[in-house]
């Protein structure tokens, strides 16, 4: 420590209070450095509102947190401790002990936290507005339960890979906080139709929904989502492969401002699904269409003509897109002005003729072309002239050398390179 310096005190502690709010963490930690009287600015409770400690994740202890919830007590509002592992459930309960105005807390990945954890948030933190328990693997029912009971105000909640939630869980959250916006259980497997249709029914604001791998849910529970939620604006049901299109088409009766959809590996959709979609849904900006192995060229001639805003389009592993599908996605106005990203893997009939089709769609940024093995280095070359700040992720297995008079077969090599 070094003596208090005068400049500092000429000035009003409001002011190099103020002053310090705009910093972040590290920055504040090193004026606390400079003098005892700069140590006692920086550590003001009212300077640690927004506190974000993914980037120190390894270091973080128990007793870090509680300290810091003892400094900061009501005036900390936002938390951030994603992948701080050694962060247990006393450390939780200490700050819904003293932090009651918490809005936003992220404690994904913290393996050590549990139900116990949840419960003191429940009883003190009634403002909670957004709280993140991805890959939190002991988290259960209990806690969705807890929350329902003592944080009304709850509008953003992530239970992804927590595989102990199950329905009864997700329809005791949705009875008991209503306001809920955005729901995320992504790889849940035990998230099935009645928890689904829940959410429906008590959460018809639900503006953001994942269920990615949440393999047992049909149609009868997207319908209801689409039916009830009608300010639904991104999806996300991959891996849900129980899924037909009257999914589709029940979104597209009711979801007009949709734009974001992901369906990978969503087999069963076929074209009559899509040209239902981009019939109505004209906001569209992003589709993950991969895997869905049905799907032709009459999906893109139809998202060309109704998906002016499309910006980014996956169609890895749709095996029977050709190059014709590509013409009329280009000739479209969406390509031409808003696509910016086209994921190609693994679309066998797709030939150097896309790349040529592809010339025309001026913020193109980024093509994948992995496993397309009729495309050529020559066509690649020719798109980058045109576009020459786009990205192309492509490989080719390199020349296999000649066989030896005597020698044995050579073997194909299978090394990528990539462009």
């Amino acid at each position: 420590m070094i003596p208090d310096d005068e400049i500092s005190r000429k000035l009003p502690k409001e002011i190099l209070l103020r002053i310090l709010s705009y910093l972040d963490v590290t920055s504040l930690c090193r004026c606390g450095q400079v003098s005892r009287y700069w140590n006692m600015l920086a550590l003001d409770g009212s300077n640690w509102q927004k506190i974000d400690l993914f980037d120190f994740q390894r270091d973080i202890e128990g007793p870090v947190i509680e300290n810091i919830s003892l400094r900061c007590g009501g005036f900390l509002k936002y938390l951030r401790l994603r992948g701080c592992q050694s962060v247990g459930s006393q450390s939780i309960r200490t700050l819904a002990q003293h932090c009651h105005n918490i809005e936003h807390l992220d404690l994904s990945e913290c393996k050590k936290i549990s139900d116990v954890a949840i419960q003191p948030l429940s009883k003190h933190c009634a403002k909670l507005i957004a709280i993140n328990l991805e890959s939190c693997s002991q988290i259960s029912d209990s806690s969705l339960k807890a929350l329902s009971d003592g944080c009304p105000n709850l509008a953003e909640i992530n239970v992804s890979w927590c595989n102990l939630i199950t329905e009864n869980g997700v329809e005791a959250l949705a009875r008991g906080c209503n306001k809920i916006k955005k729901f995320s259980s992504k790889g849940c497997k035990q998230v099935n139709d009645r928890a689904v249709i829940a959410l429906a029914l008590y959460c018809p604001g639900i503006e953001v929904l994942n269920l990615h791998s949440c393999d047992s849910i049909t149609d009868a529970s997207i319908s209801k989502i689409a039916e009830k939620c009608i300010n639904l604006k991104q999806l996300c049901v991959s891996k849900c492969t129980e899924l037909t299109d009257q999914s589709l088409i029940a979104l597209s009766t009711n979801n007009h401002y949709l734009n974001t959809l992901e369906v990978a590996g969503c087999a069963h959709f076929t074209d009559t699904g899509f040209i239902a979609l981009a019939k109505n849904c004209k906001f569209l900006e992003r589709m993950d269409l991969e895997e869905c192995s049905l799907i032709t060229d009459a999906t893109l001639l139809n998202l060309a003509m109704g998906c002016p805003s499309l910006e980014k389009l996956t169609l890895s592993h749709c095996e029977l897109i050709t190059d014709e599908g590509i013409r009329q996605l280009a000739g479209g106005g969406c390509a031409a002005e808003s696509l910016s990203v086209l994921e190609l893997d693994n679309c066998p009939l797709i030939t150097d003729a896309t790349l040529e089709h592809l010339i025309s769609c001026h913020n193109l940024q980024r093509i994948e072309l992995y496993d397309c093995q009729l495309i050529s280095r020559n066509a690649i070359r020719r798109l980058r002239n045109h576009l020459p700040n786009i990205k192309v992720h492509a490989y080719f297995a390199p020349v296999t050398p000649p066989p030896t008079a005597n020698g044995p077969r050579p073997r194909y090599c299978r090394c990528c390179e990539i462009l």
